[in-house]
Parts: structure tokens; sequence; C-alpha cells
């Protein structure tokens, strides 16, 4: 079977999170012997910049069943990407995303494939659709009257944003849920050193209002104990990142804030390690890979309520937090104050609760469902 997948990025090199770090997680997961994957997208990285180190208009290989397209090209990327589904024939078109016009729209109104997918990836979600509103909602109205839930099969991650499809497209559309693959990381010591009145805290993702960096900051004003933050991830929205920057200049001086840029995949579950605790409050999301990986890892996890992780506390995992500085301060201060006999507990209920979250057979199970036509 020949899937090809359209993503405006796939820099699967360093960790973005998203879709980005979904596809490449599939990719790898997702092998059975019949697979192959063509992934066409632009050459450019998430802030417009032209990746390095990547031949571009070609199909090159990324792993032994999955090859990857790189379009240098601007006015005439439809045209090459319906060239390229054209020779390739695939069984499957696999859209992810919705907004974007040559990698979205373009391959689902003039591609033909026997079998459509459009993969939401969160943006569905009522916080992903508060932010560029105007333009969002002229997509999908677009995509409304072109009668889209009849002629594609919709992708979800879960439950929850498989009602949204159904919400905006109608109870008639054809919705498949198939969780997100996790990026599997070797095991780390789950033996951490923790003395009361300290933390180390973490943040691994892109740096825009969505993932509420900013909140974590005012929170940490508030705070008393003595906390090194430290921040993974590309900016992506420089006048946000501006405002905490702001905040960072005026942090009391028990707290150190440290900004660190993108990193490595293969450096992750090693800064990772390097913390006590991972934050990331995020207004919403359809999976959150750095989560999953964190709780992989053994570090118990600070989060919304609008995340897939539920019920943290619960499984001495972690805790689901409202998005108000006061409860972020409360759940960074109760981990700070913990001492190392219970801290421990919770890094060992992490590492569990990520065991029991993953379940590749059932994975495995969900994605041959989604590509059956």
């Amino acid at each position: 079977m020949k899937i090809f997948i359209t993503i405006p990025w796939f820099t699967p090199a360093f960790k973005a999170g998203g879709p980005i770090q979904s596809i490449a997680n599939m990719v790898v997961g997702y092998a059975p012997a019949n697979i192959r994957y063509y992934v066409f997208c632009s050459n450019k990285d998430l802030d417009g910049t032209a990746l390095t180190g990547i031949t571009t208009d070609c199909w090159i290989d990324f792993n032994d069943h999955t090859k990857v397209w790189y379009s240098s090209v601007t006015s005439n990327t439809s045209n090459q990407l319906h060239a390229e589904v054209s020779t390739i024939a695939p069984d499957v078109l696999f859209v992810i995303g919705l907004f974007d016009w040559y990698y979205n729209i373009v391959p689902l109104l003039f591609c033909k494939v026997p079998l459509k997918i459009l993969s939401v990836r969160g943006m569905l979600h009522e916080g992903a659709l508060t932010q560029k509103r105007f333009k969002k909602q002229v997509f999908i109205k677009a995509l409304q009257w072109w009668g889209i839930q009849k002629k594609v099969k919709f992708h979800a991650t879960d439950a929850v944003e498989a009602q949204f499809i159904k919400n905006i497209f109608g109870l008639t559309a054809q919705v498949n849920i198939a969780a997100n693959y996790p990026q599997l990381l070797a095991a780390q010591p789950l033996a951490v050193t923790k003395q009361p009145g300290t933390l180390v805290l973490c943040s691994m993702a892109l740096i825009s209002a969505m993932k509420n960096h900013l909140l974590v900051l005012q929170a940490l004003q508030q705070c008393t104990s003595a906390i090194d933050y430290h921040i993974y991830g590309p900016v992506k929205d420089a006048a946000y990142w501006q405002q905490c920057q702001q905040v960072i200049l005026q942090m009391p001086a028990h707290i150190n804030v440290m900004y660190h840029g993108a990193i490595a995949s293969d450096a992750v579950a090693a800064a990772v390690a390097a913390s006590q605790v991972f934050i990331l409050p995020s207004k919403s999301e359809n999976y959150g890979h750095a989560i999953i990986e964190a709780l992989q890892i053994g570090r118990p996890v600070i989060t919304s309520e609008h995340t897939p992780w539920q019920h943290l506390a619960n499984a001495k995992a972690g805790e689901n937090v409202p998005l108000t500085v006061d409860a972020i301060t409360a759940a960074i201060e109760k981990f700070a104050n913990m001492d190392a006999t219970t801290f421990q507990e919770y890094v060992e209920g992490a590492a569990d609760y990520a065991a029991y979250a993953i379940q590749q057979h059932q994975l495995d199970n969900a994605y041959q469902r989604l590509f059956k036509a």
C-alpha cells in the first residue's frame, strides 16, 4: 500500500512537536511490510527559512519505507504536487491539516486517489480556532460548501476531536479515531535527587501563545521556592516571546530562567531527564508529544485540563491545572516542597502512566482501520 502524505512542514531532525512530530513518529511506528510512505512538504522551516542539509525537488530516503520530497518552488507547488501524486499513484492520500492552500486544499480538491483522509491534528479544537480566526473560518466555510464530509474520511486522534469534527462538518462525517504514535525514548534512571524548597522545571514546545509559556513565567514570579526553569523550542511567535522576555527580566533572584532554543531529537531524553518536572499548560493539545515523552522518562507533568493526558494527580504522575496564574503557582510549589521520598513516588507514577497509555498493538490496529478503504 502506498500512502502519499501532504504536510506544509516536515522537519523531524529537531523537536518541534505538533503535526511534524506526529508524522515523523507515525512513519517510524506504523511500518507493516506492505506500507510505503511518500511525504510531500515544503523545504521551509516553521519560521519560513530554508532548511539546510537537504536535497530539494526529488524523492530522498527518510527510512527504508519512507521517502520525502522537499519542494522549493512557490507558485508552481500545486502543479508539482499534482504531478507527483499522478506518478506515484498512491492508494491513500493523507492530508495533514486544514488551513494551507498548497498542502491541504489543493490535494483535497484536485488529486484523484482511491481514498482521501483529512487529519485535522487539533486544528478544530476551540482554543486553536481562536488564533487567526477569520482566515480559518473562510477555509472551513469553503470546505463545508464543497461538501467535504461526503468526499473524505476524517482522522481524529481521540473522541473529543472526533466530536469537534462532527460539530463543524455534520453527524454524517466519517471519522476514524487513531491516537498519535509517541516517540519511544530510551529508558532513563528513575532515581531522582530532590531537596524540599527547590525544583528544576522544563518546557519543550514551540514558543507561542497556545503553549502558555507566559502564564508559567507569571506563575514563577509568585513562587517562593528556588526554581530553575529551562525552556526548549523554536520561537513561532516573536511578539509573544518578547512579552515572555519582559517577564523574565523581572524575575526575583531565586528564580532562574534559561532559554535553549530548538533541540535535536536525539537530545530530548537527556534534556528532560536533567529536569525534575515537565510543565506545559497548553490551551489545547490534540496529543502533546512532549508530555507523553516526559512521562516516559519518569518526569511528572504539570499541564492543563485541555490535553488527552488527564487524571495525572490520581496516578501520581503530575497535575492537570486550570489556566490561571494562581493554579499554576500552586502546582509548582507543590512539587518544589516535596521531599525525596514523596517525589520518587511521582517519578515512578509518571513512568507507569506512560507505559499504560502507550498501547502499540492497539495503535497498529487503529491505523490499519484508518487506511482501509
